[in-house]
């Protein structure tokens, strides 16, 4: 279920005519040739979530935003227009449910010639079909 998510949720994010003109990229992996603004899952990791009737899994999913600029404003209205984004995400999924969707945290750093990024780290519950 964990691939399925991963899957579903930068399909989901990439139907987003809005967010996909503040980015350059949406990809499951870092994208290595795209010049930022990107978006990334930076990782991921599953665990049993099951009940005496039904599969299910936890999985929590860290997505990175990378972009240039000394101003902080454009990652920031790229980060709250994913947030949003996974906000909507319909619980019927092909194969699974998404019950609940959590963020967690962010976390906002500066890099080197200018890159920023912002780590947005989300918990999902999800029962299979």
């Amino acid at each position: 279920m964990e691939s399925a998510l991963r899957r579903t949720l930068i399909a989901w994010l990439r139907a987003d005519p809005m967010l996909l003109g503040m980015l350059n990229a949406v990809e499951e992996e870092a994208p290595p040739a795209a010049s930022p603004p990107h978006c990334a899952i930076a990782a991921s990791a599953s665990a049993d979530w099951s009940h005496k009737t039904g599969r299910g899994r936890e999985v929590r999913i860290a997505l990175e935003i990378v972009d240039r600029g000394d101003d902080p404003a454009n990652i920031r209205a790229i980060a709250d227009r994913i947030e949003q984004r996974i906000a909507t995400l319909a619980p019927q999924q092909d194969g699974f449910r998404v019950v609940v969707t959590q963020f967690l945290r962010s976390r906002a750093e500066r890099r080197r010639n200018t890159v920023r990024a912002v780590l947005l780290e989300y918990r999902f519950l999800l029962l299979a079909d």
